[in-house]
């Protein structure tokens, strides 16, 4: 499409229902990669106002004019998505971010996007447009844990790698990752580990795929299976519950009277509860409602080890789905759980096969 442009600075302007995409192209002979910015720590500054405390500040067009290496690389697009901290994303934000990233990678002349995003929610994110986006280019979640007034600010060399991940040939058929102070991690499998160290995602026993320095992509693993449904209709209430010891259920029989169209409880060991909860369990299974059992331990499998009740063998003798053995945690088979819903209805044996993949 560019070759034929003579213009060294041509700035083409694509709207979308919403948002819009704005790329300069500076230099013909170089890629294109697109920034989508939703917002999170890597856009936020510290507010003497507020006490110290970091706010929304910086545009998706600032981070780019704050890494300027970034045009040795590629001609950067961006696209002002939202610009909110992690904490408030919904799935139904993260609806409209695969459909607009989707919308941003039809184009040929892109090669990859980075979504930059506030790193509460990013594990969950980065695992919902894994499971929803179109596209077979790469897509890269990145973001950081200083904002951009610390003294140490991450976000500027986290950009940067990102964009050099979706340009290398050592990274290519890694789905949407989420990489953050040099590690790529499998959307899957990642995990906020830490609250405030800039090493806080971890994959756990399933690895890093990779590593990026001094420009280049080292790349450890491939990634496991990619469970891909199409994002087709509203999502439905679907309530994570944590239990835990003298749990009785009552949060489960709530969520049911109030309308869950699905249910994650989060479970012990290896995906057990408690008599209590067995029965609440057992009341929203009555009602035809899909529950997804998962751990709250952080490494390992949801296991039928046990039978007795509340046991694994037991809730799946009862009819509950077992989240294995792709070992999503909670808040992802929770995800999961909703986007299977609005495409197949309340179909179990779909939703089970899609879990047990």
């Amino acid at each position: 499409m560019f070759t034929t442009i003579t213009s060294i600075a041509l700035l083409i302007t694509t709207v979308f229902a919403e948002p819009k995409l704005e790329l300069k192209i500076d230099n013909p002979n170089l890629p294109n990669v697109v920034i989508v910015s939703t917002g999170g720590t890597i856009a936020e500054k510290s507010s003497a106002s507020a006490g110290g405390a970091a706010k929304p500040a910086l545009s998706g067009s600032d981070l780019i004019d704050g890494v300027p290496e970034l045009a040795k690389l590629a001609n950067i697009g961006v696209v002002n998505f939202s610009n909110i901290d992690s904490s408030h994303m919904t799935p139904q934000d993260w609806s409209r971010l695969s459909k607009t990233v989707d919308q941003v990678l039809a184009r040929k002349d892109i090669s990859g996007v980075v979504v930059t995003h506030g790193t509460d929610t990013m594990a969950e994110g980065s695992f919902f447009l894994d499971v929803t986006v179109k596209s077979n280019k790469p897509v890269v979640f990145t973001g950081a844990m200083n904002d951009a007034s610390s003294l140490t600010p991450d976000g500027p060399l986290n950009l940067l790698n990102a964009v050099t991940q979706v340009l290398s040939p050592n990274a290519q058929n890694w789905g949407v990752t989420l990489t953050l102070n040099r590690y790529v991690n499998a959307a899957a499998h990642v995990r906020k580990l830490q609250t405030t160290n800039v090493q806080t995602f971890e994959s756990g026993e399933k690895g890093y795929l990779g590593y990026v320095f001094g420009g280049n992509v080292t790349r450890f693993n491939d990634r496991l299976g990619r469970i891909r449904i199409p994002l087709t209709n509203d999502l439905p209430l679907v309530p994570y519950l944590r239990t835990y010891a003298g749990a009785n259920g009552m949060f489960i029989r709530h969520a049911v009277d109030q309308g869950a169209m699905g249910l994650v409880v989060d479970g012990l060991g290896a995906g057990n509860v408690n008599p209590p909860v067995n029965a609440a369990i057992k009341y929203a299974l009555s009602k035809n409602i899909p529950v997804v059992i998962t751990t709250r331990v952080p490494n390992g499998a949801v296991e039928p080890s046990y039978g007795d009740v509340g046991g694994g063998e037991n809730l799946l003798e009862e009819g509950c789905i077992l989240a294995r053995p792709n070992e999503i945690d909670g808040p992802k088979a929770r995800l999961l759980l909703m986007i299977a819903l609005a495409e197949y209805g309340n179909d179990h044996s779909k939703i089970k096969s899609i879990f047990n993949r």
